[in-house]
């Protein structure tokens, strides 16, 4: 396993993240036995970087991730890196540092610990604020910020990001500002706007290379539907844990499409790149140096092994990189 650094942080992070969330599914709706084998495992073959949020299952990957890491005696951080975030509601107007400071609490309860290395903003940004809709601006989220510096200084985080996902030209302002030390990006084959630039006839999203802005800023990078939700792996077939298929983010409007779309990248099997279309993904991620770690969600074990393989085999060679370029 590569180890990379979160930004300025100084965290060090596998380079495959382990994802906690709904549409892999295992720590929201598997078997707690099976949670803990792969936890287990994800842990025995150097996965450090456990990401999970106060929004997936309503709490309950929370307190599932809790439970497992202290049944293995991970529960102190000596080995494991672990990310949570914060989600606002509308109710939260006019009250945003008490909400963030009651949903950090809750979240620390949830997993058992004093302290969470990393803490995130898990809402949209939009140049005006329309919490109704989602939209939070720049200057709220310098006021979540602002909370989550107070809540370091009383021992209960160490690092504060935000997920950039909203207006493009919003989340570059605040990739700018030079107050948060991590950025989550949606960065695939699909769309890799993010990382490179693309034409002006670009059918989706267009996130104007913000993975270049934040390793210019000195942020760390956590690459986020490396798989567009399971699209990559080029089936429509779901596992029973895994959620059912999600609304693309950044890409085509339904999830068929997406999978549609991803057929075009399996010259990259035939060609001998990559064993699987799951493995081009990932490892296309991973050649982004300025990414420090790229956010895989699993259903099980095997899907466990399979991510952690393809990582093990590096970033692509120039010659699959050049065909990527030619097929996007």
């Amino acid at each position: 396993m590569e180890y990379r650094t979160l930004g300025k942080t100084g965290l060090k992070v596998s380079t495959l993240g382990f994802g906690c969330g709904a549409i892999g599914g295992l720590l929201v709706r598997g078997h707690y036995p099976d949670m803990r084998a792969t936890v287990a495992r994800a842990i025995e073959l150097g996965v450090t970087y456990f990401d999970t949020a106060s929004m997936y299952g309503n709490g309950q990957s929370e307190a599932n991730l809790g439970a497992v890491l202290r049944e293995l005696g991970e529960d102190k951080g000596d080995r494991v890196v672990l990310g949570t975030k914060v989600r606002l509601g509308a109710d939260a107007v006019g009250r945003i540092s008490a909400a963030v400071t009651e949903s950090v609490e809750a979240s620390l309860r949830r997993l058992g610990r004093e302290q969470v290395d990393l803490i995130q903003f898990h809402n949209r940004l939009g140049a005006v604020s329309r919490p109704v809709e989602d939209h939070w601006s720049v200057a709220d989220l310098l006021e979540v910020a602002e909370t989550f510096d107070r809540l370091r200084g009383q021992g209960k985080v160490r690092f504060w990001g935000f997920t950039g996902l909203g207006e493009p030209a919003v989340i570059l302002d605040a990739i700018q500002t030079g107050v948060l030390h991590s950025v989550q990006s949606c960065y695939n084959l699909l769309n890799p706007s993010a990382g490179r630039a693309v034409n002006d006839d670009f059918p989706y999203e267009n996130y104007s290379q913000m993975i270049d802005a934040a390793g210019t800023a000195g942020m760390g990078v956590i690459a986020i539907r490396v798989l567009a939700g399971g699209a990559l792996a080029g089936t429509l077939d779901r596992h029973p844990v895994a959620a059912p298929a999600p609304n693309p983010i950044g890409s085509a409007r339904d999830y068929a499409s997406d999978v549609a779309h991803a057929q075009r990248f399996a010259c990259l099997v035939h060609e001998g790149y990559t064993e699987t279309l799951a493995e081009a993904a990932i490892r296309f991620v991973i050649s982004k140096p300025a990414v420090s770690t790229a956010l895989v969600g699993t259903s099980n074990q095997e899907q466990l092994e399979a991510a952690v393989a393809a990582v093990e085999r590096g970033p692509l060679p120039a010659p699959a990189l050049a065909r990527i370029a030619d097929t996007i």
